[in-house]
């Protein structure tokens, strides 16, 4: 298992959808539910392909290459995080490791920020039901920018409102888009891959690559 030396770094920047909760699983229900009622014959497994995007991002690819003809994206979006909210709401358990790994980072006083695509209202249904929110100096979404993940705007803006280096960063990611946005903000990215997606061996290019956060956790106690 490979050994990440903390003190090189002056803040962890993680994802939070498949990184903090299991919610990946989620938003494909939240998704074929939705999508469904417009007709759509999409299946879970199809959802894989945008898998990191922005949700108007994904509801946009979908309208265009499924021929949808839907003119007001922004209503099933609202539909879907509506959806989002109930299902967090419902099944509050963050993944293993991530609180141990939350208390450890704040003992050694390392900065502690969140960069997702998720929209502010996720982030916030999230944090409150983990009841994770006082461990984070700041979140983010990119709902904020003008473009989402793969893009590093995102992880950039955290590493601002943190007042750190994006050098001195050490991103947490779950997907390819997200890994490809740390390394383009010039952070060293720990890949711990979504148990419900195919592997994907493009992850490959992320620095540091665990099967668990508890793994990671381990890898810097040291």
């Amino acid at each position: 298992m490979s050994k990440i030396n903390l003190d090189y770094f002056e803040a962890v920047i993680f994802d939070m959808d498949g990184v903090l909760i299991d919610s990946e699983p989620l938003w494909k229900i939240a998704m074929e539910e939705v999508f469904s009622e417009l007709g759509s014959k999409l299946k879970k497994s199809d959802f894989q392909k945008t898998v990191g995007l922005r949700i108007d991002e994904v509801i946009h690819f979908w309208n265009v290459t499924e021929n949808w003809g839907i003119i007001d994206e922004s209503r099933v979006e609202e539909n879907i995080i509506s959806k989002m909210e109930e299902l967090i709401i419902q099944n509050p358990f963050p993944l293993i490791g991530v609180i141990e790994t939350l208390q450890f980072l704040k003992k050694k006083q390392i900065k502690i920020g969140l960069a997702t695509s998720s929209s502010k209202r996720l982030i916030d249904a999230v944090l409150t039901s983990l009841n994770i929110g006082d461990y984070f100096d700041f979140t983010w979404s990119a709902e904020n920018e003008s473009h989402g993940k793969p893009h590093p705007a995102v992880y950039l803006s955290v590493a601002k409102a943190l007042n750190v280096n994006p050098t001195k960063c050490l991103v947490i990611e779950d997907s390819y888009n997200g890994v490809i946005a740390g390394l383009a903000a010039r952070m060293k990215v720990v890949c711990i891959p979504e148990k419900t997606h195919f592997p994907n061996p493009k992850l490959a290019l992320a620095d540091f690559q665990y099967e668990t956060m508890e793994e990671f956790l381990n890898s810097i106690k040291f």
